[in-house]
């Protein structure tokens, strides 16, 4: 049985990872094609670890693309624990000859059998009861697992003193606010859909917000792509603004920040360190175009050019 690290842990729910299949162009013409493991919990995990945590990944893996998915998975940082599933993990492919991101294919994962979702959430519980943060992200598809799990997840787990980060849209939100996690991270076009209304205007936005707080969540941060994000507590509204750049990929930015925002959770940093060091994270991910990337280094020394003030 391995070691296990010294690094505090951070279990992750990452029901569906991907296998990415990825197209390029080399310098000389010819294309250069790249195989992945991706998703949200993924890219959650490999900054966790990063930023100097021990991420415990806990999954579905399935099928054919699954079979190739573990040995992918196998080499990210930390420890993998993966349910056996009938059905296929979801894969896609993507073409980056042009420049940009271009979906050429999509296959989407089946939905797990009972048992295999019990399996699930009892090595997640179990995970996150030796860990100091449980991170809760999206199924892929979504309404493949039942809403009721996000709820349950984060309620046994807060019973039992572990921290919740939760990333996720509605309905599986309503569901995990109803377990009162400690931070909620959603972007601005997610929230507008969960409060079914405008957020646009800086009131709309902490009105909503404030919803957020009234519904469960014990903190939120709402991230609006360039814009600088809205983090608010019961106590505090803040504007969180980092460096801007003109030229990246937006995609990953935010489960770069949650991974971040995980690392620091479980480091024990304050409010206000691990907001600029979830924002640095981001930042470098989109300079990147990296889906969950990003060197510690470069992001420890963006951290101190992220600005905090009232909101």
């Amino acid at each position: 049985m391995p070691a296990r690290s010294s690094r505090p842990r951070v279990a992750i729910f990452g029901p569906h990872p991907l296998l990415t299949v990825t197209v390029e162009a080399r310098p000389d013409g010819r294309d250069e094609i790249h195989f992945h493991a991706g998703g949200q919990g993924v890219w959650v995990a490999r900054m966790v670890a990063e930023l100097g945590a021990e991420p415990v990944l806990c999954s579905f893996a399935g099928g054919e693309s699954g079979a190739l998915l573990r040995t992918l998975l196998a080499t990210l940082p930390g420890e993998l624990r993966l349910v056996e599933t009938a059905a296929g993990n979801g894969s896609y492919v993507i073409d980056r000859r042009g420049g940009e991101r271009k979906a050429v294919a999509q296959a989407l994962a089946g939905a797990p059998s009972r048992h295999e979702l019990d399996d699930l959430f009892s090595i997640t519980v179990a995970a996150a009861l030796t860990s100091r943060a449980l991170v809760v992200c999206n199924g892929f598809p979504p309404e493949v697992l039942p809403d009721a799990i996000y709820g349950a997840l984060v309620a046994d787990v807060r019973a039992n003193g572990v921290p919740v980060l939760a990333d996720l849209s509605s309905p599986r939100l309503d569901s995990a606010l109803t377990g009162r996690p400690d931070l909620v991270k959603i972007n601005d076009w997610e929230l507008a859909g969960w409060v079914a209304g405008p957020v646009s205007e800086p009131e709309q936005l902490r009105a909503a917000a404030r919803r957020l707080l009234e519904a469960g969540a014990g903190t939120a941060i709402i991230t609006r792509a360039e814009r600088p994000a809205l983090a608010i507590t019961p106590e505090r509204e803040l504007e969180v603004v980092p460096p801007a750049f003109a030229r990246g990929a937006r995609e990953g930015c935010g489960d770069s920040m949650m991974g971040a925002l995980a690392a620091a959770v479980a480091r024990g940093l304050d409010w206000e360190d691990a907001l600029r060091l979830g924002a640095a994270a981001g930042a470098v991910n989109f300079l990147r175009r990296g889906l969950g990337t990003g060197a510690r280094p470069a992001i420890e020394e963006l951290r101190e050019r992220v600005e905090l003030r009232p909101a």
